[in-house]
């Protein structure tokens, strides 16, 4: 009976293991992200243009329908992205009015 045994790190490969973790793990969060985001507004393009050549003949009242819900849509991106871009300043804190309590050259 043979048993296996792990081949032991050394502190050195142990540290660059997780460096390159570290740093690969978010790009490939990001890449796969913006993958599935890009295959989704493809997707939605897509289906958006089959259904407008499908529809030519469509009645006034429903193409108008349909351009709302587009414009609607947009709008409710375009105040998301607002929103967020004043939620994000607005957690950033403020510098202080107050003078530094320790001096900024200190004396040797």
């Amino acid at each position: 009976m043979s048993s296996d045994t792990d081949v032991r790190l050394t502190s050195g490969q142990r540290l660059a293991r997780g460096l390159k973790y570290s740093v690969v793990g978010p790009v490939d969060l990001t890449v796969g992200g913006l993958g599935v985001g890009l295959k989704s507004a493809a997707s939605s393009a897509s289906w958006l243009g089959s259904k407008l050549r499908s529809d030519e003949a469509l009645e006034e009242p429903r193409r108008r329908r349909l351009l709302l819900w587009i414009v609607i849509g947009a709008v409710v991106l375009a105040g998301g992205a607002a929103t967020f871009s004043i939620v994000r300043r607005s957690t950033r804190p403020d510098p202080s009015p107050l003078p530094p309590s320790v001096e900024v050259a200190p004396k040797p």
